[in-house]
């Protein structure tokens, strides 16, 4: 699918949550062709864009992914005037693969941005038709984030839900601007799955 859409579209905007495979996909794509991968997590490659053109006009014709952009927001002008020259040069498709969460403000951005330039597709947790019929219990009671489904026992699993749940919490909620105790959203979740559990 992805794959697909690199050869129609000028660039891809994958999104989901974290830990999901959005950057092993990413990866296994960028190892079949000339490509380039920068992560905004690491200072080096946000360094890398603090001016995007110089380093973008360098990487003209290769497929460059860019993981975690919802952290340069203000790298989409300069995405939108580098798809604009490549078209003009010949470069028209599999320019960009653009990784990130599905935050408000990454799709408000890329819309304004990137219209017509990219197509968004979305990578989720595992679903009962990728594990299949069998693997129905362990779905339900790992749930469908890989490592936690393939873990090496229930209890491992348990333990990566509960670190995840941790980070999203403490790291993830604050970055969307919400300014509420992580303790407060925890027992919120747990008041909700103890609702959603008895129903």
């Amino acid at each position: 699918m992805i794959e697909n859409a690199l050869s129609e579209q000028a660039g891809v905007v994958l999104l989901g949550p974290r830990q999901v495979g959005k950057t092993t996909l990413a990866l296994d794509i960028a190892e079949t062709r000339d490509a380039v991968y920068l992560d905004m997590e690491r200072s080096a490659d946000r360094q890398v864009l603090a001016e995007p053109d110089l380093y973008l006009d360098e990487q003209a014709g290769r497929l460059v992914v860019i993981d975690e952009v919802q952290l340069m927001p203000g790298l989409f002008g300069a995405l939108r005037g580098q798809i604009d020259r490549r078209r003009r040069a010949g470069h028209r498709t599999g320019q960009f693969l653009l990784l990130g969460s599905a935050s408000d403000s990454l799709l408000q951005q890329s819309a304004e941005s990137l219209a017509g330039r990219v197509s968004y597709h979305e990578l989720t947790p595992l679903v009962l038709g990728e594990t299949g019929q069998g693997a129905l219990p362990q779905l339900w009671l790992r749930g469908g984030f890989p490592d936690s489904f393939l873990a090496a026992s229930d209890r491992a699993s348990l333990t990566w839900r509960e670190d995840f749940i941790r980070t999203y919490l403490e790291r993830d909620i604050p970055s969307f601007g919400l300014r509420i105790p992580s303790e407060t959203l925890r027992r919120f979740w747990t008041m909700l799955a103890h609702e959603q559990g008895g129903c």
